[in-house]
């Protein structure tokens, strides 16, 4: 059983890191950029009376390797930063993924491309959920959507991390790294995958050594390392998809949002509803894996869908591809750093409505 702590009023960078901590991840590798800094400055307050480490790298590429480094030994880590950081980790991202090593990364993506600015977008969708380092390997991706979401689903990402040997990406922005909204903590049963997994890097200590690695010369070695990921892949997509599903069992629009985006979504349905518009909304919760299954059922009753994103059209392409061909797919896009209002999606929902003569 969980232990439930004092409700508080938090941040939304602050409730990562302290989640992070009641998680037990005790090592933290990262370099400041907005708008993501209280979760550096919060780790490197806290972690010391739990007796971790907080180490202030040179860059991003550093603070990724460290990262590794430390994950091969078994413990739980975390780094964290946006856009433009995430970009100089992809080469990391990748060697985690060969190495099959568990660990989390925080992006609260920021206005791009090139430096951009500080406000919030979900331009970063790709770089997140197609990856951008190389080969063909996959990150869990989940896209919290309040404060308290922010603080469970990192918890979330350890636990799949260590789960699945995987490198799992908590996606957020702006507008969700600096909302303060009430949360209640708790602190998980479990804090590690323990002791006994049969890869780690802790010293021989009279057993044979371990070698963990992500390079293979022999004949047909690497295709078959790369089918062992597909199959990861394919479990973790069959068995640890989590999704939103509202209102959607009479609709006859469906809106697709993730994210911050998500919740400004919720209260233009609100009043498409009150006007007597049959609207629900699908919520991605894992951006990888996708909830490709729901969609496609979906998509046998309602035949028209509006995806919502503050970019030019990322996730649209997803959920395309996810429902049958006869289904409509409008998008709204925002990119830049400008925010929707409900008023805004209420007016494009309303529009859409009527297009389609619903």
């Amino acid at each position: 059983m969980s232990k439930p702590l004092k409700k508080v009023f938090s941040k939304g960078n602050e409730a990562i890191a302290m989640a992070a901590i009641n998680a037990g991840c005790h090592y933290y590798f990262g370099y400041p950029i907005t708008p993501q800094n209280e979760i550096p400055e919060y780790m490197a307050e806290h972690l010391p009376a739990v007796g971790g480490e907080f180490l202030q790298a040179e860059s991003e590429i550093a603070s990724i390797n460290m990262l590794l480094g430390a994950a091969a030994t078994g413990v739980r880590v975390m780094t964290s930063s946006s856009g433009p950081g995430i970009s100089l980790m992809q080469e990391g991202f990748s060697y985690f993924a060969g190495n099959e090593l568990p660990a989390v990364v925080v992006n609260m993506s920021r206005q791009g491309p090139g430096l951009g600015g500080i406000n919030a977008t979900q331009g970063d969708y790709f770089q997140s959920v197609k990856g951008g380092g190389h080969g063909d390997y996959k990150l869990i991706v989940l896209a919290p959507h309040t404060g308290q979401e922010l603080y469970d689903l990192t918890i979330k990402a350890f636990e799949l991390a260590e789960k699945y040997r995987m490198l799992t990406l908590v996606l957020g922005d702006a507008i969700l790294g600096q909302i303060k909204e009430p949360i209640t903590p708790w602190v998980p049963e479990k804090t590690s995958g323990g002791d006994d997994r049969d890869w780690l890097i802790t010293g021989a200590k009279g057993r044979p050594p371990r070698r963990i690695t992500s390079l293979f010369l022999a004949d047909g070695e690497m295709e078959k390392h790369n089918w062992h990921l597909q199959e990861k892949y394919a479990r973790l997509e069959r068995d640890d998809v989590m999704v939103e599903d509202r209102d959607t069992a009479d609709a006859k629009l469906v809106v697709v949002a993730f994210g911050s985006v998500a919740r400004i979504v919720k209260s233009a349905i609100d009043q498409a509803r009150a006007a007597g518009m049959k609207v629900g909304l699908v919520r991605p919760i894992t951006l990888f894996p996708f909830p490709r299954k729901l969609l496609g059922e979906l998509g046998g009753n309602c035949k028209n869908f509006l995806v919502a994103e503050m970019n030019t059209g990322q996730m649209v392409e997803d959920v395309k591809l996810a429902l049958p061909g006869d289904c409509t797919v409008d998008f709204y896009g925002r990119p830049g750093g400008s925010v929707p209002t409900p008023e805004d999606l209420y007016e494009v929902i309303s529009a859409t409505y009527s297009k389609h003569k619903l």
